[in-house]
């Protein structure tokens, strides 16, 4: 598996820590908080110096603070490679922006996916106002049921402007990430920040034919849209919950 690393913002040259240092700062916290495991690879060099605005003389220089660590290790030819697990904390776990096989993947839990719809498609004028872009401009759609340990758990719909990554389109989402599918475009697409906000409401019998449920099982239903490190839309999502297998569940700070 492929460790996920976000590209940093607020390098600073007259930083009392040199770059190479800072960048050193920033993989460790991107490694604990992504939860990556021993034997993840890291992106190539070329992928991370570029996303870090750094040379790879620097670059390398950051990667060795962290070899001296056992943080990681290079592998002849095949890049670098996590050596030792970071588990990021409960804070650092609620305040990222994940996607559904992210969290799975962090508690341990199986996922996988029935994929009801996945198409290009124009965006109407709805889904162009909440992606800032123009009406008709092409996106993918992706309508899934997700299912933790076996068990139906979401009702996931998915859109993306599919400029960003029009490898959506040949991508098998039954097992995929849509999340890890973006971080993967180039250049990449990586979730910076995100609006998000949630309801109770009840099920349409199509719902509850697709998630198993009964007319007294309430769903809580999730919009997002999530911000790129640009500031810019890359996501917009609609979420049903089955509310008795869903926790919604944030930390407050001032």
């Amino acid at each position: 598996m492929n460790a996920v690393v976000t590209p940093p913002r607020g390098l600073l040259s007259t930083d009392a820590l040199p770059l190479y240092g800072q960048i050193a700062e920033k993989l460790h916290a991107a490694l604990r908080i992504d939860g990556c495991s021993v034997g993840d690879k890291l992106p190539s060099e070329r992928t991370l110096a570029e996303s870090f605005g750094v040379s790879r003389v620097t670059l390398r220089a950051a990667l060795g603070v962290l070899e001296s660590t056992g943080l990681i290790g290079p592998s002849h030819s095949r890049g670098w490679f996590v050596m030792q697990a970071l588990a990021p904390s409960e804070e650092e776990r609620s305040n990222t922006v994940r996607g559904f096989a992210d969290y799975a993947r962090i508690r341990n839990l199986r996922t996988h996916a029935r994929v009801l719809d996945a198409r290009a498609r124009p965006a109407t004028i709805v889904e162009a106002e909440t992606l800032s872009v123009a009406p008709g401009t092409e996106l993918f759609e992706l309508r899934r049921l997700r299912y933790l340990d076996g068990n139906v758990v979401v009702l996931e719909h998915n859109r993306v402007p599919l400029a960003l990554c029009p490898a959506l389109t040949v991508t098998d989402f039954t097992e995929a990430s849509l999340y890890a599918t973006l971080r993967a475009a180039t250049p990449p697409q990586i979730p910076g920040r995100a609006s998000y906000s949630v309801e109770a409401r009840n099920a349409t019998d199509d719902e509850r034919e697709l998630l198993e449920i009964s007319s007294l099982v309430p769903l809580l239903v999730a919009t997002q849209v999530t911000l790129g490190q640009n500031g810019q839309p890359i996501e917009f999502t609609v979420q049903a919950y089955r509310g008795d297998r869903y926790l919604f569940q944030a930390s407050i700070t001032d």
